[in-house]
């Protein structure tokens, strides 16, 4: 029996250090340096404070804002420490009447809009904490955003095409544009820009 233990208990230390000790250490250690700036969270700042994330979506619901997609955390949207999908399928009713329910609500906010509403504004993500919406979901959007703020929709217009991002190494994804960027931008417009 001695002769079997020793091994394993040296084995079980050994495994222990490399995988609880050493790994972590160096997958840090590279991430620091090869990925500074997301391993440090992607933080966006605005006059010397963080105000957000880049990876991580925030709650905006004034209408002078663009909206992100719905977040599916409990109990606070956009929580990262919840984050998980509604995991409602397709039939289900409960998403049915959700995305009737978001559907009117956006329909209320701007009742002159007249676009289809992508389907990106009524769904919530898997992570349920999705930063950024479609072109076709800020589209929806610029009316409200412009009349909320005093800017002509032309303005709010090439400000979604300046914070449009295209696909990754031209590839993969889809278009899309960052909700915090893209409302800190609006922050930095003047009221009656052209």
């Amino acid at each position: 029996m001695k002769t079997l233990l020793r091994p394993m208990l040296s084995l079980f230390v050994v495994l222990s250090v490399i995988t609880g000790l050493v790994y972590p250490l160096v997958v840090t250690g590279v991430g620091r340096v090869a990925f500074s700036r997301e391993a440090s969270g992607s933080l966006i700042y605005k006059d010397g404070k963080a105000v957000g994330s880049s990876l991580i979506g925030q709650n905006f619901d004034e209408p002078k804002y663009f909206w992100g997609r719905l977040s599916a955390t409990a109990p606070m949207p956009d929580n990262g420490l919840a984050s998980g999908g509604s995991n409602y399928g397709p039939l289900n009713p409960a998403l049915a009447d959700a995305v009737k329910a978001r559907i009117a609500a956006l329909r209320e906010a701007d009742p002159t809009a007249v676009l289809p509403v992508p389907a990106d504004l009524v769904t919530a993500s898997a992570s349920g904490l999705d930063p950024e919406i479609s072109p076709a979901a800020a589209a929806y959007q610029i009316t409200r955003v412009a009349k909320a703020r005093g800017l002509t929709p032309e303005a709010v217009q090439a400000l979604v095409a300046q914070n449009t991002q295209g696909r990754q190494w031209g590839i993969f994804g889809e278009p899309r544009v960052n909700v915090l960027k893209l409302n800190l931008a609006l922050d930095g417009m003047a009221p009656g820009s052209v």
